[in-house]
């Protein structure tokens, strides 16, 4: 394969032409690259290099004016704006920034195409006027002000513009439009030839620049195209060539260098529709698996999206060791990007306390974590998390610190900014400056965070320094803007031999260079091509007249870079996301469609799905080893609780990892108060209630004295249980009273048993049992129960063995058909198993007089009562016993044993079940 560039060099070799006096002009400085790179290889003798130099660079040396960059123009044109418009209508920096670079893009193009200014800004502000136009003779001040807003459009030009001009900087357009207007005087003064290789879509003054230069004999111009595109009268990617062919005068006269035949000749194209952007990654990596050393020499990964980047470069395969790639890594992908997004982001709320996800999430970043320890910083979380603190100042931060390091930092990124960024602006850089400290103890291992630091602190600099010049920051908003600006468009350069190896580019780096193979990656509508946008103020109609680019040429654009890829290489792969994502590019592109419909090439198209292993879901199994049936020894001496033995029955897994193992539950700040807090508060504030009258026969008088006490207990079990949390507010204040409804109505419900003619007697509260030891033999180590029972009373001399629940309960959750079934279904017959067990405990530390009753008081159920544990000799049939005798605790017995021998048995392994 001969490239385009080395088909340039021979063609000027073969007219003897002296390398040395030429300037070549290009597309890209990428291309130039290769240009010396072809040059060299041409060339047999000692000689001056040429001039290599890109069309944005000749242009702005024609100009005489030095580009600034796009933010810097925004605060440029800021300045016009405050200057040319009355106090009482100037917007704030943030808000106009958002217009502004509309504004900015519309100048740009105006003068880029060499647009009369005056003339079309006139325009667009008739339109609108007509758009706009009414019978009243008082139109609304939003009608006044945006007509006002278009009469402005042309001042603002000329002042920015000319304000640009004084100090001898431009924005691209304007130092197009000034190339234009110096080009006589630079003709006159030229003697060197100029070389123009590889151009497709030139604008207007780039046009005029290249035709003077033409017909002054200054010039030579080759272009990259082929047959089938430019002979064809509809094929976008020969749009721009057709016309500079039939409307430039110099070709008239003069050969059209050069129509190729390239395309049409025998490649190797597979079209692979790909799930997702990782699936293209790693598709990526087979592809150049399967390729030879020599092949990779001269390959292009071309990446439509270039948030592919990394996933590319991790899947890449080891044994390619050279690799080039010539997209910057985005600075807004960095970690630490992440960080100063968080710090942003609880500065602009401008309070004193701070939320405490919003806390725990910065001290927990990776930068941060060299500085605190994870001591600290779990030290926190866990004063957060018991003591259920929202929302931390401060103050209450600093108190926890533990070194003056760790303070500093704190006091940078959690005082008060007072909204001012040019404080925000001093404690970025002392921020920076701290973690750099910290990072140079160790500076090998921490190159890299290093690098990525320094950018940052170029990055604040260029802040800082726009800031001191125009001084129109006013706040951490409009500051946050401008660095989002300035990251957006910042990039971390990789380092790398730009001519050997794999070469990883975007679309736009593809310019004049050519591969053998070619892999290009999100061929998908609104990524190849862009598809519709609109980002201008001026209407498409206006546009359309004025022959300035839409996104028609935008497309046509487009078409030609993926065209030009395809005409030289011999193996090309085109991947698309076959997940249609609205957000990050639809269906599969037109350019495919295109591609098979040409008929030209033979394409294999295949749709590539990752394997998926028929993974059918097993259930965890734990087999009992004698480490481990000594642990559940140690639980046995201890003892079993009623809710460990129903945790066992509802999912022995769990049992496992919680009683045996010790797993906890994630402890977490409740910013709601959860149900077992509310629970705990209920059961509480009723024992704290019940005390005094323990012992005797209730009366209605003892009950009612209990209601003005129930706010006061109440409110001092939720400081108890929920130590910080703010229980005055929303939800929180709700459930608070929800908490004193369910004591009162279980008071009322008291008064109302009593006097119903029923004696009631309170034994005991929140009764605690422990060390009933149970025999069972086949078992020869001991084995305890114990548990809580939070009331025993006596009923018109029953005893009745009471258990709280502020959840919903049932008749039917308490009601037992057939012994063997109670340990086995957790959700029938877990409350069953927990009532009767107390009464089987009870019934072993004390002599109980039997019969008695054993049920739960359900807080949201309470008009059923006290529901009391009933057996039934079949379903259906209506008749319960709900009196628990001598001979309903054997039974109990036998399932208990049953079950205590299962969890201990070395045979029987944990085996999880489907909950």
């Amino acid at each position: 394969m001969i490239s385009f560039i080395t088909k340039v060099l021979l063609d000027l070799q073969k007219q003897n032409v002296n390398f040395s006096d030429i300037t070549f002009v290009l597309p890209s400085r990428r291309a130039g690259v290769f240009l010396r790179k072809e040059l060299s290889n041409i060339i047999n003798k000692t000689s001056f290099s040429p001039t290599i130099i890109s069309i944005e660079s000749f242009v702005e040396e024609l100009s005489q004016l030095k580009t600034l960059t796009n933010t810097e123009l925004l605060f440029q044109l800021y300045n016009s704006y405050i200057e040319l418009t009355p106090k009482e209508e100037q917007e704030p920096f943030d808000i106009f920034s958002k217009w502004g670079q509309i504004l900015l893009q519309d100048f740009n193009e105006i003068d880029r195409h060499l647009i009369p200014q005056k003339n079309i800004f006139e325009y667009l502000s008739a339109i609108k006027d007509l758009d706009h136009w009414s019978l009243n003779p008082n139109p609304t001040d939003v009608v006044n002000n945006y007509i006002k807003f278009w009469n402005k459009l042309y001042p603002f030009y000329k002042h920015f513009s000319k304000s640009l001009i004084n100090q001898k900087k431009g924005y691209q357009g304007l130092i197009y439009r000034e190339a234009v207007d110096n080009l006589e005087t630079y003709i006159q003064s030229c003697s060197k030839r100029h070389v123009f290789a590889g151009f497709n879509a030139l604008n207007t003054a780039e046009e005029t620049i290249i035709q003077e230069l033409l017909q002054n004999d200054l010039a030579a111009i080759y272009w990259d195209i082929d047959k089938i595109f430019i002979d064809s009268s509809y094929h976008d990617a020969g749009l721009f060539k057709r016309k500079h062919k039939e409307n430039w005068k110099y070709f008239q006269k003069n050969p059209f260098n050069w129509k190729e035949s390239n395309y049409s000749t025998l490649k190797n194209i597979n079209i692979f529709g790909v799930p997702k952007a990782i699936g293209q990654a790693k598709t990526i990596g087979n592809i150049l698996n399967s390729l030879s050393e020599k092949d990779i020499k001269n390959t292009a990964v071309v990446l439509g999206d270039e948030n592919l980047l990394l996933p590319t470069l991790n899947s890449i395969p080891k044994h390619i060791n050279a690799i080039n790639v010539t997209m910057g890594f985005p600075l807004n992908s960095i970690p630490l990007a992440a960080l100063f997004e968080k710090i942003f982001s609880v500065q602009i709320n401008n309070t004193n306390n701070y939320y405490h996800k919003d806390v725990i999430d910065i001290l927990k970043d990776q930068y941060l974590s060299t500085v605190f320890n994870n001591n600290y910083t779990q030290k926190i979380v866990d004063i957060i998390n018991t003591n259920n603190i929202i929302y931390l100042s401060k103050e209450k931060l600093l108190s926890l610190s533990l070194n003056s390091e760790q303070s500093d930092i704190i006091n940078i990124i959690f005082s008060n900014w007072n909204n001012n960024p040019t404080l925000a602006i001093q404690n970025s850089f002392k921020l920076i400056q701290l973690i750099k400290n910290k990072l140079i103890e160790d500076r090998k291992s921490n190159q890299l965070s290093l690098e990525y630091l320094y950018r940052f602190n170029v990055l604040f600099n260029e802040i800082d320094r726009l800031n001191k010049k125009f001084n129109t920051l006013t706040n951490i908003r409009s500051l946050y803007n401008i660095y989002k600006e300035l990251l957006s468009s910042e990039t971390l350069d990789f380092q790398g031999e730009p001519l050997q190896g794999l070469q990883i580019m975007g679309m736009l780096e593809s310019r004049v260079l050519d591969f053998e193979t070619v892999i290009i990656t999100n061929v998908n509508e609104g990524v190849l091509p862009s598809g519709k946008t609109n980002n201008s103020f001026i209407p498409f109609d206006v546009k359309v007249e004025k022959n300035l680019p839409t996104y028609k040429e935008k497309d046509a654009v487009y078409t030609y870079h993926f065209y030009h890829l395809l005409q030289r290489a011999k193996n090309v792969y085109i991947l698309y996301n076959t997940e249609i994502d609205t957000l990050l590019g639809g269906e599969k592109s037109r350019f495919i469609s295109q591609l098979e419909l040409e008929g030209i090439h033979q394409i294999n198209h295949q749709i590539i799905s990752p394997e998926v292993p028929n993974y059918q879901p097993q259930l965890l199994e734990v087999k009992k080893s004698e480490a481990l049936v000594n642990q559940i020894k140690r639980l046995a001496n201890s003892g079993f609780s009623p809710s460990s033995l129903t945790s066992y029955i509802r999912n022995p897994i769990d049992f496992y990892n919680q009683k045996i193992l010790g797993v906890k539950d994630v402890e977490e700040a409740e910013e709601n108060v959860a149900a077992n807090t509310l629970g705990t508060v209920v059961h509480n504030t009723l024992e704290a209630l019940y005390l005094p009258l323990m012992g005797r026969i209730l009366t209605v008088d003892d009950i009612k004295n209990l209601i003005p006490k129930i706010e006061k207990y109440i409110t001092k079990f939720f400081k108890d249980e929920y130590k910080e949390g703010d229980i005055t507010k929303g939800k929180n204040l709700i459930v608070f009273e929800i908490a004193k409804r369910y004591v009162l109505n279980f008071l009322n419900f008291e008064i109302d048993t009593i006097k119903s003619g029923n004696e009631i007697k309170i034994i005991a509260l929140e009764e605690k049992i422990e060390g009933i030891k149970i025999n069972i033999e086949s078992l020869n180590f001991d084995i305890h129960l114990k548990g809580t029972v939070d009331r025993i009373d006596t009923c018109n001399g029953m005893t009745r063995i009471i258990d709280y629940k502020t959840g919903k309960v049932e008749q039917t959750n308490l009601t037992v058909v057939n012994w063997e079934d109670l340990p086995t279904d957790y959700k029938k017959y877990s409350k069953s198993f927990q009532v009767l067990m107390y009464a089987y405990m009870l019934s072993k530390k004390t002599a109980l007089k039997f019969p008695v009753e054993a049920g739960i008081v359900s807080f949201k159920n309470l008009s059923e009562g006290f529901i009391k544990f009933a057996k039934k000799e079949k379903p259906g049939n209506s008749k319960k016993d709900t009196n628990i005798t001598e001979d309903t605790l054997s039974d109990f017995e036998l399932e208990l044993k049953k079950l205590i021998t299962e969890i201990c048995n070395p045979n029987i392994p944990f085996t999880e079940k489907e909950v």
